[in-house]
């Protein structure tokens, strides 16, 4: 139980104390009414004695009296109905709250810190946190116990409205005071009236109550006298006249009212009634209208203070909610259930009636004491004695009629001395409640003498008289007799000073099971509970106190029930080991039956402490159920902010709860928030629970929609909400960007330069500023989570922004306009009428503003309308696009308007040691953006824009350009990562017709028509890279779009011709296409726009190129010149004919250098065209020789195979063979720059390692063009394509494919065919870095042997006679070139080696002369030397054994030339 402010002892003396009837005559009862109060209210704060007592029990003994307190009460001679007493102590609950403003009292148990007070209200809802700073606070503690007054004022309440009964004297009325005043004018007769009147009360058949101790009452006469007006001497004279008639102990002169009553002049007295007077009572007969005799009594309520409650306050909840688990019902059959507002209405009403009139206001301090002094003269000088002597008699009565010795006190002594006899136990009695005994029954003058020494504080012998009496009543089986006794005998035997016994608990529980089983009593049972529950928790027995108190819990009474299980919750966090949860559950209990009973603060503050328990312990239901009540309970007392925050609590938890319930406390919060909304309908929007909004997942998007495609048309991709974000994708776009804008600022990039982010998210960069430009929409599109089970209905739902005017180009910075929702003149706000979530779903809206003017935008947040739908649970299954389209959504009528901000937080930081240290995050401005002055927009269309190609197709298709804005834009350009793919045509190309429909069957390439004699020999042309957009200083990847004027107006639309080029690598290509353009006039924000394509191209296999080139045995060329080498072309067709080809045909090979240029084909076949059917494989060898060098200009050299030559030189065959050697430029300028340092130490050694080098280096490309037939839907197509073999090195093979060509040139062949079998492709690539080779620093020996070129120049066959002579001698030439620049000293050793192998490859022949020649080569010089084999007899010979080796000058190794054994010498000796 909670903790009182008196002690247990303190309790019970003052809940049973003697009581003083009053009668008071008309005249008596106005003077006191001065005072505005009755006789009885006068004298009722001095009704304690203020000093000991004495008097002498039946055997003499002394006995002292300590704190007696007697009651006076005017009589009444009808006994208060249930009904009443009832309405009764639900006023004085309800009245009783926790004080305002006052130290919160806390319990510290386990764990848990629960304040019980009248901060609980807001210490335990979810919302309010500041509650553990009280407890900071109260430091000087560990424990403090919990105070309930409005539990101690019921049960005071209750125990004086408790009605007199016959099995028990005590709440009999031991005396009668007879007041008269001395003002009348025969106070004697008067006196004699009242006695009489007293006497009728008491014997006459006609008044049952009140009930009377004994028969001769104690009678007190009291002469009141008023000092301020009447005469003192007229007073004494009665009094004197009273003594002589009643004896100096039976009356008394009582003088009060010693002032005139004038509040304004005289000194303040204080006022001793008030805090009895806020305590009513049942002698209060505003309540007993009905009763038959009325005394004139108080009918002042000023104590009934009102706890601020509006009389007008009704239940305005909807009774349409569904039916909760514990529903807060109030059933109108029983005044238990009276709702607390009328009571409060009424107390309020009463309090008006009598406010402004204080209490004893004729009265002076000297009146207090003599009224002090009055009930001490009574106390001492009649009502003890009176006692006394009754014990006395009733003592002496007994002893004579039961023939006992001495007296009862001594027998009592004898009787439990000795052995006990066994009770029997209460279900082996009898149901004998019934049983009456007469008034003079020995048994009752036991009972009566055990409560007249229980008034006056004799325990002992009390305890004697009840133990006796009990004895006889249950021999009897008067089962509410021996109730009574078993009561106050527990009660005794623990008041009993000294405690020579203990606790007897069972007497009280069998008492409390027979008032309540057997005789049906439950008052009797309350009181038995409420004292032994008060003495149990004295005793430090909590346990056996709580199960007491929730015993007693019953259907009859939910007020009782109610404070008894609040009781036993706070027995629970009393114990040793404080039980939290169960103290929890009875405050549940508890707060439920408050609810019933109509106590509604109660049931609030009850339903608040215990959900500082509940709450974040995982308990979800349970904690539904606290929050549904605290908030409904927080509606009806109006305070509706907590009331709101209640059902908030339930609504924004992970709910598991069933639909049906989930839609009865959205219900609820939204009537509940409308009515507050109403209270202050000017006030800002309220922050709203529902939807939840993932903040993080907020997108913005700036720009318009992109179009659809109309037929042949294909818009730009671009970038659009339904795109994924991928983050290696936009670091591609930015890496493209600033490729652009470093080439447009002639290679660097502005320090203001800001990457262009169309699309914002939790993963792009949103540091910056995002730029919008005016007249073009932002779309925002916001993640709403609906957590619970029924649909939310969202209509009105806009975007929320605040903006600040400002001109970028003045800076001039206007006014702040706050949440401008309504000015569309700035800021154009779409709104969605409507927008379903369903249950559990997860859904985005995309709301969209409109800037007409330039500025600082920041978006707030949302704004909408939350509502339910009609048979909301029937529309889980139903498409919510359907209704979003049709609008027939049906509210139930119950939204609120609200808000919800978007916050966001920035990315974490972790770049410096204190980032990494702490936890700080950076700014997230992707909702702030910064709107710019007016910008041109590009839209970009693809005309006959191809999905699938051949590997090194080639494709002619038509780009659109748009310029759908009101400015011109201009330095239109295109990046892409893959410049290979695409091209525009160079300055050369002859501009094609602006129709698509007219070139469809045409040719993709220029072509013209050849001479027939003209076959397999070269046509020659010639052109500059320049023309093509490439060169070693330029930017492959960035073309210039070549639009007319170089400049687009607003409006305007141009269609351009695009050559695609299918990727050498079969699969799903993505390439990326951004165009860049600016605006005319230069802008302070933003300097540029882009636009992103993304093509998809599938390729397919088509041919395979593999190409050698070999130095000539041909000792000179036409022209007189040594150096001509043969081209071997491969081309395999490896398409597998899944695509509909059916073969290919090779129809033309050109070839592309400044120093090399095929000749002729050399090719052996007779075929004019070179078909390819699946798999099959040609071979071809053409001729090449050098061309005159040119610095600047290509030499394209075509050989047609078929009618017609396609000009090489010409776009798009020079534009996509350009654009393979970019990489080649690219490779070789950074190749440049990385190692000028090194050439400049060493540049004369490094010139001659290049000489070397450049013997072995060919630079010649191949471009292999074929046309291949298609069948496609019973059509035959003709494609076309071109692939590119780069050859850079004498003997070793190149490759159409790049990647491996490009490897291969830089591993070497050995290297790359081991590598291959070893590693996977994409692994190698990782590891070789070419643009990072060094330029090696010596030659090598595979370098050095091609130096040298050798020919031997014999004749085939040779003629001998042996017979004639024995030794044949044949003369051979053998042809020294010097292939490189530089001067070679070469040396030739004609002698044999002598191991077996060359004696069976060469034979047995051997050169006459000289072995050894040494020979000095200047730069391309051509030496012959003439030499002598002899043979000694007819074979055939190989006459390649000559060494040939060959040093720089200034070399000292010397390395062998490998030419002459690449292939033999073969010469045939016959003999004639």
């Amino acid at each position: 139980m909670a903790q009182c402010v008196q002690s247990v002892q303190e309790f019970i003396q003052d809940s049973f104390v003697p009581l003083v009837a009053t009668l008071c005559s008309e005249e008596a009862e106005r003077l006191t009414r001065k005072n505005n109060l009755s006789f009885a209210e006068l004298v009722k704060p001095f009704c304690r004695l203020t000093s000991e007592v004495h008097m002498r029990d039946p055997n003499n003994q002394l006995h002292i009296i300590k704190n007696l307190k007697i009651a006076v009460n005017n009589i009444i001679t009808h006994p208060p109905q249930p009904g009443a007493i009832r309405k009764l102590l639900n006023d004085v609950v309800s009245v009783s709250q926790p004080a305002e403003g006052l130290v919160a009292n806390v319990i510290t148990a386990g764990d848990y810190d629960l304040n019980i007070s009248d901060r609980s209200v807001k210490a335990s809802v979810p919302w309010y946190n500041n509650w553990k700073e009280t407890l900071m606070e109260l430091n000087t503690s560990t424990f403090y116990s919990a105070t309930t007054p409005w539990f101690e004022n019921y049960r005071e309440c209750f125990l004086q409205s408790m009605p007199a009964s016959d099995h028990e004297f005590l709440n009999h009325y031991v005396a009668c005071m007879l007041v008269v005043s001395s003002s009348e004018p025969e106070p004697v007769e008067q006196f004699l009236k009242l006695s009489q009147e007293q006497h009728r009360i008491q014997h006459s058949s006609e008044y049952l109550y009140p009930k009377w101790f004994i028969p001769n009452t104690l009678k007190y006469y009291v002469l009141l006298h008023d000092v301020s007006t009447g005469e003192e001497q007229r007073a004494d004279s009665i009094y004197e006249e009273m003594k002589q008639r009643y004896g100096t102990q039976g009356c008394y002169l009582l003088k009060i009212n010693s002032r005139v009553s004038n509040r304004g002049t005289d000194e303040q007295i204080p006022d001793p009634w008030s805090q009895y007077l806020q305590k009513n009572s049942i002698q209060n007969q505003d309540y007993y209208e009905d009763c038959p005799y009325t005394v004139i009594s108080n009918k002042s309520s000023d104590h009934l203070i009102s706890d601020g409650l509006d009389g007008e306050i009704k239940d305005g909840l909807p009774n349409n909610f569904k039916t909760h688990p514990l529903q807060l019902d109030h059933p109108s059959g029983s005044l238990d259930s009276t709702d607390y507002t009328k009571a409060a209405t009424s107390l309020q009403d009463s309090k008006k009636s009598n406010s402004g009139m204080p209490h004893g206001a004729c009265l002076t301090l000297t009146d207090h004491d003599r009224i002090r002094q009055f009930i001490q003269e009574f106390t001492f000088r009649g009502l003890l004695p009176h006692i006394e002597k009754t014990i006395r008699q009733l003592n002496d009565q007994l002893i004579s009629r039961k023939g006992l010795s001495r007296s009862l006190f001594s027998a009592t002594k004898k009787w439990f001395s000795g052995s006990k006899v066994p009770e029997k136990s209460i279900n082996e009695l009898k149901n004998t409640s019934g049983l009456l005994y007469p008034p003079e029954a020995p048994e009752l003058q036991i009972r009566k003498m055990a409560d007249l020494c229980f008034l006056v504080q004799h325990y002992e012998l009390a305890y004697s008289c009840y133990h006796t009496a009990k004895k006889d009543f249950l021999n009897d089986q008067a089962m509410l007799y021996a109730a009574g006794a078993l009561e106050m005998a527990a009660v005794s035997a623990f008041l009993q000073p000294g405690a020579p016994r203990p606790y007897p608990a069972h007497y009280m529980e069998t008492a409390i099971q027979t008032y309540r089983d057997i005789c049906k009593n439950m008052v009797l049972a309350e009181r038995c509970v409420l004292l032994s529950a008060e003495i149990l928790k004295s005793q430090g027995k909590y346990s056996e106190a709580a199960a007491l108190l929730i015993r007693l819990t019953s259907e009859d009474s939910d007020l009782r029930s109610a404070l008894l299980l609040e009781q036993a919750a706070h027995c629970f966090i009393n114990m040793k080991s404080p039980m939290v949860r169960k103290f929890a559950f009875h405050m549940i209990l508890a707060g439920h039956r408050f609810s019933k009973a109509g106590q509604r603060k109660h049931a609030l503050r009850c339903y608040c402490q215990a959900m500082q328990v509940y709450k974040g312990k995982g308990w979800s239901l349970a904690e539904d159920h606290i929050n549904f009540t605290i908030g409904r309970q927080s509606f009806t007392l109006r305070q509706l902010d907590n009331a709101v925050s209640a059902f908030r609590h339930i609504l924004i938890n992970d709910s598991k709860q069933s639909p049906a319930q989930q839609g009865a406390f959205l219900r609820e919060y939204l009537y509940v928030y409308k009515n507050v909304t109403q209270l202050s309908p000017d006030g800002p929007l309220p922050q709203l629970p529902l939807p939840y909004i993932n903040s993080s997942a907020t997108r913005v998007f700036f720009g318009h929609d992109r179009r659809p495609a109309e037929g042949e048309k294909q818009a730009a991709t671009h970038v659009s909400l339904d795109q994924e974000y991928d983050s290696e994708s936009s670091q591609q776009w930015k890496e493209l960007e600033e490729q652009v804008v470093s080439v447009v600022h002639k290679g660097v990039i502005p320090s203001n330069f800001q990457p262009t982010q169309f699309c914002l998210n939790h993963c792009s960069d949103n540091s910056k500023f995002p730029l919008a430009v005016i007249e073009e929409p932002i779309t925002v599109e916001v993640s709403f989570r609906n957590p619970l089970k029924v649909p939310l209905l969202l209509t009105d739902l806009s975007l929320l922004w605040k903006f600040q005017p400002k001109d970028f180009n003045t800076k001039h910075e206007g006014e702040t306009k706050e949440l401008g929702m309504c000015d569309g003149a700035m800021i154009g706000t779409e709104a969605i009428a409507e927008f379903l979530i369903n249950s559990e779903e997860t859904k985005v809206a995309r709301l969209k503003l409109f800037p007409h003017q330039t500025g600082e935008l920041h978006i707030l947040g949302v704004v909408y309308d939350l509502g339910t739908v009609q048979g909301a649970v029937t529309l889980d299954g139903i498409d919510p696009s359907v209704g979003l389209q049709t609008g027939k959504f049906v509210s139930n009528g119950l939204s609120v308007r609200g808000r919800q901000d978007l916050e966001i937080q920035g990315p974490r930081l972790n770049n410096t040691k204190e980032e990494k240290t702490s936890i700080k995050y950076g700014p997230d401005r992707r909702l702030d953006p910064i709107i710019t002055e007016e910008m041109p927009l590009l839209e970009v269309f693809f005309i006959n824009f191809p999905t699938g190609l051949l590997c090194g197709e080639i494709r002619k298709a038509y780009v659109e350009f748009v310029n759908v804005s009101k400015c011109p834009l201009t330095a239109l350009k295109v990046v892409s990562k893959h410049p290979e793919f695409f091209t525009f045509g160079g300055n050369t190309a002859v501009l094609t017709p602006l129709s698509p429909s007219a070139s469809e069957n045409c040719s993709a390439y220029k072509t013209v028509v050849t001479d027939p004699t003209s076959v397999r020999t070269a046509l020659l042309s010639s052109a500059s890279s320049v023309d093509f957009g490439v060169g070693p200083g330029g930017q492959p990847e960035v073309i210039n779009v070549p639009l007319p004027d170089a400049v687009l107006l607003p409006g305007a639309s141009v269609q351009l011709p695009m050559w695609l080029r299918g990727p050498d690598e079969e699969g799903v290509h993505e390439i990326n296409f951004l165009f860049y353009y600016e605006s005319i006039k230069r802008h302070s924000k933003m300097c540029h726009r882009v636009l992103r394509h993304t093509a998809v191209i599938c390729t397919s296999r088509s041919l395979h190129i593999r190409a050698t080139v070999c130095r000539s045995n041909a000792l000179e060329d036409e022209e007189g010149r040594g150096g001509n080498m043969l081209v071997f072309v491969d081309v395999e067709n490896i398409n597998t004919s899944e695509s509909g080809v059916k073969e290919f045909h090779v129809v033309q090979v050109s070839s592309n250098s400044k120093h090399w240029k095929l000749q002729k084909s050399v090719s052996i076949s007779e075929d004019k065209d070179t078909k390819l059917a699946s798999r099959e494989k040609a071979k071809l060898c053409f001729k090449a020789v050098r061309c005159k060098n040119s610095e600047e200009n290509y030499t394209f050299a075509d050989i047609v195979f078929g009618n017609e030559q396609i000009i090489s030189s010409a776009s798009p065959c020079a534009d996509f063979f350009f654009q393979s050697l970019s990489t080649e430029f690219k490779r070789t300028h950074v190749q440049s720059h990385t190692h000028a340092s090194q050439r400049a130490r060493k540049q004369s050694f490094d010139e001659t390692v290049r000489l070397i080098q450049r013997c072995s280096e060919v630079d010649l490309n191949i471009v292999v063009l074929w046309k291949a037939y298609v069948v496609e839907d019973n059509k035959q197509l003709i494609l076309e394509g071109q692939h590119h073999v780069a050859l850079n090195t004498v003997g070793k093979e190149a490759f159409s494919f790049p990647q491996k060509q490009g490897l291969k040139k830089i591993l070497g062949n050995s290297d790359w065919e081991d590598l291959e079998q070893e590693l996977p492709e994409m692994v190698l690539l990782k590891f070789f870095r070419p643009e990072n080779t060094p330029v090696p620093a010596r030659p090598t020996p595979e370098q050095l042997s091609n130096l040298i070129k050798t020919s031997l120049h014999y004749p085939e066959s040779f003629s001998h006679s042996f017979h004639q002579k024995s030794l044949c001698l044949v003369p051979v030439t053998l042809l020294l070139s010097n292939c490189s620049q530089a001067v070679v000293d070469v040396m030739i050793d004609l002698r044999h080696k002598t191991s077996p192998e060359a004696l069976e490859i060469h034979g047995s022949f051997t050169w006459l002369g000289q072995t050894q020649y040494k020979l000095q080569l200047k730069s391309q010089e051509v030496c012959s030397l003439q030499l002598k084999a002899c043979f000694v007899h007819t074979g055939v010979y190989n006459l390649g054994t000559p060494r040939v080796f060959a040093k720089l000058v200034d070399q000292v190794t010397l390395f062998e030339a490998s030419q002459q054994n690449s292939m033999p010498a073969l010469i045939i000796i016959n003999n004639i």
